[in-house]
């Protein structure tokens, strides 16, 4: 049977590369060669045990490649075309995809953990951080790449980039909104994109790295706060003249992160969580007036499907952002190891790192 290489989980902290069978392509399946992936920060959280995964799964959820092999039943796609599929890839034909939340399509709870449904791709199948990916309901899911557009440009789309976005999309911003995004790393940054794009004309992003802050102003945020320069709540309100923010969007997943997201809430604000979390979250009386702050709180799993991909690639192909510049560091396939030790440790200033088989 022929073979590929594959980043595979193996126990906690163990990730490694090792020899896997090429998938067998079903019906209405798609084999797709990987031209260019990356590491998620969920990868890392499978990494160190926080997100639970079976033994000998290949990881990944961000594909991007040409169609080797096309199920018997697939139609509107040729052998050879350049595509991308998103993290999450629904069915089409579920209630929760006619229920209007195809992110959410999938098994639900095993082992005892609820799992995040529609997330197959290095969840509960085979991912992407391999030399070929078996993409399921390959109609649904896979979107022609733009002859203009090159792998770089597109590698976001698949998950950092609709995630991001979705956190302004659901946090319902709206023209001359004031929002703050905490931790800009590569999410937190298409947040700040997305809240631009969607007419916020203040847009406060928190971090400590400079390098992080420096790209934020480059997507559009208009402040950026180093969480370790004082206290940061009390500088957002400063800044909104005491008002707060109408929306605040959490892209870290720690307590700490979400509170001070909750507590600069303008009243009837809404707070869209974008983060992983990795332990209970609690929310403070104070913060939450009791619950009669009329506050919305919001979570998001990134939205996909070809539609969702056509638009973002849009996004991209008429100049409303460019995402080139997350990519910092670049690793063969053979590397991943040692690209996952750089990622997992945020060294060297990584935001994101291209794998290319």
């Amino acid at each position: 049977m022929p073979t590929m290489k594959a980043a595979i989980f193996v126990e906690k902290n163990r990730i490694v590369l090792d020899d896997k069978p090429i998938p067998e392509v079903g019906p209405s399946d798609a084999l797709i060669r990987i031209t260019m992936t990356t590491i998620c920060g969920t990868d890392v959280h499978i990494l160190r045990g926080e997100y639970p995964v079976a033994k000998g799964l290949t990881i990944g959820h961000e594909p991007v490649g040409i169609i080797e092999k096309l199920g018997a039943q697939v139609q509107g796609f040729t052998e050879g075309q350049r595509v991308i599929a998103g993290a999450i890839t629904p069915s089409g034909h579920s209630y929760a995809c006619l229920c209007g939340c195809s992110s959410q399509d999938g098994p639900g709870t095993r082992h005892g953990f609820r799992a995040a449904a529609g997330w197959k791709f290095g969840n509960t199948i085979d991912g992407c951080q391999a030399e070929f990916v078996l993409v399921p309901d390959a109609m649904a899911n896979l979107s022609p790449i733009p002859d203009e557009l090159s792998d770089d440009q597109v590698l976001m789309c698949p998950d950092i980039m609709s995630t991001g976005f979705c956190g302004a999309e659901r946090g319902d911003v709206k023209i001359g909104d004031t929002v703050a995004v905490f931790a800009l790393g590569p999410i937190g940054l298409c947040a700040v994109a997305g809240a631009r794009l969607k007419g916020a004309t203040t847009i406060i992003g928190v971090d400590t790295v400079a390098a992080r802050m420096t790209v934020a102003h480059t997507l559009g945020a208009t402040h950026v706060i180093d969480f370790k320069d004082g206290n940061v709540v009390e500088k957002i309100m400063a800044i909104t003249d005491g008002r707060g923010v109408d929306v605040s969007i959490e892209a870290l997943g720690t307590q700490a992160t979400f509170e001070s997201a909750l507590r600069v809430l303008r009243p009837g604000g809404t707070l869209s969580s974008l983060g992983v979390y990795s332990s209970d979250l609690r929310i403070p009386l104070d913060a939450f007036t009791a619950g009669l702050g009329d506050y919305t709180i919001v979570s998001t799993l990134c939205p996909g499907g070809k539609e969702r991909m056509r638009r973002l690639m849009g996004v991209i192909a008429n100049g409303g952002v460019d995402l080139k510049p997350l990519v910092t560091h670049r690793y063969k396939l053979h590397d991943i190891e040692s690209a996952y030790d750089l990622f997992a440790n945020q060294r060297d200033g990584v935001l994101k790192v291209a794998i290319t088989p």
